[in-house]
């Protein structure tokens, strides 16, 4: 792996592709049924290096630079990759759109991260005019399907001085427990961090110089893919392979066909890969392991046993570039163990007044890198909420909000996420910003959404409404609650599942306190009254 020092994202790509030229960085596996790139898609170092070169040409010409961000809505097209390296090149930042937001959720992120020009694929104009007209900005619109050959200019001039590693690099949304998406300020040092990092967490996690090929149908606007795994696969002289989105049917199917070693899932692909028959040919893959999180210990070693691959869990979030991993033999594969502090990763295990519980007992998770610069390594803060990031920083640790466990030899074993979040098929889900689309009814008095379990999805949406008076609790209404969500919001968002109730638990201070709605014992999924719109819930393009 080469150095990343003080080299900035160019830099650091330009010295790969000078010692591994001819080697593949990035391929789409052949699709028929994909609308780009069917026959696929295959760009070495050397191809990679003159498309970004000829883009970032574009970019400078017309004057981006530091101080600009440009949205970016390409799907997992080979397009986000050169276009996100090109504008690193430059020094201006990407914001990343998820295509599945409806156009008031863009909205919001394009009048928060104020971009001056946003680049989509041809299938995503439409999406994005109306979400400029959403966000009442003047945001220029470039429709990219191969080749970035003309831009606008921007409406400021770039900031004087030169591309460096402090340089903003992105603007990554992450699900609040209080509304709104935040912004994560990335920095240039920060991606490329994260890629070393990675690649060299070790144990199990063995990554071969210009001998990897990474499999990774996460999309590419989160961190997962679009930084964890590719700025590690670019660092080491290997290759990410990017489908469109996960397929339990092409999976093992573009393994094969794409020599990968490497694999990364999440909850939900594992029970989805174990669901199909089993075949005598199941341990007849190229897969060395496989990173991922939220695998049930129960079916942990089940799927190792049946494909002879290492499923290995990690944790990790947007603000802090550095995983932790369960990577050393013996793993605790029949536990939700996550790894343990390691070098420039502090953790403690704390209270809700900070103070460290004793082994085996839950707590929240805070982490820094060390007493002399607990930052270091860390996101930049939220865009525009300055009190949000030190209110994450109180008493000089980042507060994750996931609470865990530690034992008597320093494992962590997760227990539960932030209360307020909800983690569905891999996406974050605030809690709150389904309760404020709910709400936008006006025969809505109260309402209270939270997690339900999920044998599929690892966790549901899940609704309970009050109704105003006189409003009545049918199908009907329940439908029309649900359909006013799915026009609002990314289809995964809305509740899978949907109850009408009297009235909420309340503390004397007015608090809804969820962990009372339901007695001991009582499955809420299985009451007779309750609404399913799982089914419903699908993409709509």
């Amino acid at each position: 792996m080469i150095s990343i020092g003080d080299k900035t994202i160019a830099d650091a790509f330009s010295e790969v592709a000078e010692r591994w030229p001819d080697n593949d960085f990035f391929v789409v596996p052949a699709s028929p049924y994909r609308h780009y790139n069917p026959e696929g898609y295959r760009s070495t170092y050397s191809q990679m290096a003159g498309s970004i070169a000829a883009a970032a040409a574009v970019l400078r010409a017309a004057g981006y630079g530091p101080g600009h961000r440009v949205a970016v809505d390409l799907e997992n097209r080979p397009e986000h990759v050169v276009t996100a390296f090109a504008l690193a090149t430059v020094g201006a930042s990407m914001v990343p759109i998820n295509p599945d937001l409806r156009p008031a959720e863009v909205g919001y992120l394009l009048s928060d991260s104020a971009p001056q020009l946003a680049i989509v694929a041809p299938n995503r104009v439409d999406a994005m005019t109306a979400a400029i007209a959403e966000s009442g900005r003047h945001v220029s619109l470039v429709v990219l399907d191969g080749v970035l050959d003309s831009v606008p200019e921007p409406q400021t001039a770039r900031l004087p001085g030169p591309v460096t590693t402090a340089t903003e690099a992105s603007v990554l949304y992450t699900s609040g427990t209080t509304g709104k998406p935040k912004g994560c300020l990335l920095n240039q040092g920060y991606q490329l961090e994260i890629g070393r990092w990675y690649a060299s967490l070790g144990g199990l996690i063995d990554i071969r110089e210009g001998a990897e090929r990474l499999y990774n149908p996460l999309p590419l606007f989160h961190v997962n893919s679009g930084l964890c795994s590719l700025y590690s696969m670019m660092l080491t002289g290997n290759c990410q392979i990017q489908p469109e989105r996960f397929s339990a049917s092409a999976w093992w199917t573009d393994v094969a066909a794409n020599d990968a070693t490497i694999g990364h899932y999440l909850g939900v692909v594992i029970p989805a890969l174990l669901a199909a028959p089993p075949h005598e040919n199941d341990q007849d893959n190229s897969l060395r392991f496989a990173v991922g999180a939220g695998v049930e210990p129960s079916l942990h070693g089940v799927f190792e046993e049946r494909f002879g691959v290492p499923l290995i869990e990690v944790w990790g979030m947007t603000e802090m570039c550095r995983l932790l991993g369960d990577t050393d033999e013996p793993r605790s594969i029949d536990t939700r163990a996550i790894g343990r502090a390691r070098p420039t990763v502090e953790v403690r295990v704390v209270d809700d007044d900070d103070n460290d519980v004793a082994p085996g007992v839950p707590g929240e998770m805070v982490l820094r890198h060390s007493e002399a610069t607990p930052r270091a390594g860390f996101f930049d803060g939220y865009l525009n909420k300055p009190e949000a990031t030190e209110h994450g920083w109180r008493n000089g640790w980042w507060h994750t909000g996931d609470t865990v466990s530690m034992d008597e030899t320093g494992m962590l074993y997760f227990v539960d996420r932030s209360k307020n979040i909800i983690r569905r098929s891999g996406e974050n889900i605030s809690a709150a910003e389904v309760e404020a689309c709910l709400y936008e009814d006006e025969r809505v008095a109260q309402v209270a959404v939270l997690a339900v379990e999920d044998d599929t999805r690892d966790e549901e949406v899940y609704a309970c409404v009050v109704l105003g008076e006189r409003v009545p609790r049918t199908e009907t209404v329940a439908t029309e609650l649900f359909e006013m969500c799915m026009e609002r919001m990314a289809y995964y968002k809305p509740p899978g599942w949907l109850l009408f109730v009297d009235d909420l638990p309340t503390t004397g201070t007015q608090k809804i306190m969820k962990h009372a709605l339901f007695g001991a014992g009582v499955d809420p999924t299985a009451l007779d009254d309750v609404h399913d719109f799982r089914s419903r819930k699908r993409r709509s393009r």
